[in-house]
């Protein structure tokens, strides 16, 4: 069971540890990585890196996993190590290890943040934590997104346009077959008139879990500084308070307690 080393309880001073994790593919595969280098030169995942340090600073520390490291990066000493994960996939999600998703899935049953990004929605490890199908509908091309806010009092819609405007992108549309979110941050809109349940939370176990939807492959989406913004305010929102004893709620066989008038009053037996 992953467990983080005891007495490691965050300060409001230490920087937040997040993981950048992206499947990788199409930074190296020979089909895209020529247009994808001339987008995200760092790759989706050095982009979305960059863009937490640009806007936290100091509060955040960054490192990347990728799809073809072993136990895809995401090793227990990495997981037991990061309060936050991003999670960037788009055609390699059959090839994610399901002991992978496993501990991933106990992670953050256990307190982990997870930022579950565009494509992400058909990931293993979101599918599991939603338990539906999360499909949607999609168009890849000749459109724009308004991302405009429907909670402006959350935290990760802090300082967030209304609407952020995102000119070139993929449609995302409804029916999105997922949960009945804990919030709705964000609803989109595209030139089509469809609309998207873009930014949604979810709390499972200990763990706080935001999709966002905005982010896809062909476009620089990931460099939009309110994008950026939103993924910043989401990490500090994910974060978990407590860094010891981050395991998943487990099941406990309770005794009955003893209400006798010794136990509640042990003096006067005195």
């Amino acid at each position: 069971m992953l467990s983080v080393p005891a007495g490691s309880m965050r300060r409001m001073s230490e920087p937040i540890r997040v993981t950048v994790w992206n499947e990788n593919f199409h930074e190296t595969d020979e089909k895209y990585r020529a247009d994808m280098a001339q987008r995200y030169p760092e790759g989706i995942h050095g982009a979305i890196a960059r863009g937490l340090r640009d806007s936290l600073g100091e509060q955040v520390e960054t490192r990347t996993a990728t799809l073809d490291q072993p136990e895809h990066g995401l090793t227990d000493e990495v997981l037991a190590s990061t309060d936050v994960l991003t999670w960037w996939g788009h055609i390699k999600h059959g090839d994610v290890d399901d002991a992978v998703v496993a501990k991933v899935h106990e992670a953050v049953l256990g307190g982990m943040g997870l930022l579950v990004l565009h494509s992400g929605h058909f990931s293993k490890i979101f599918k599991r934590l939603m338990g539906t199908s999360c499909a949607l509908a999609w168009r890849s091309k000749d459109d724009a997104e308004l991302v405009w806010t429907v909670a402006p009092g959350h935290p990760i819609a802090e300082g967030v346009p209304h609407p952020i405007r995102i000119p070139e992108q993929e449609m995302y549309g409804e029916y999105f077959d997922i949960p009945e979110p804990d919030e709705l941050v964000f609803v989109s809109s595209f030139t089509g008139g469809e609309v998207f349940r873009s930014g949604a939370t979810f709390r499972r176990g200990r763990g706080r879990v935001f999709y966002f939807s905005p982010g896809d492959q062909d476009f620089p989406v990931y460099h939009h500084p309110d994008v950026q913004r939103v993924l910043a305010n989401a990490v500090r929102w994910a974060a978990p308070e407590q860094r010891s004893g981050r395991t998943a709620p487990g099941l406990v066989n309770m005794k009955v307690p003893d209400f006798t008038g010794a136990s509640l009053n042990p003096e006067a037996g005195a």
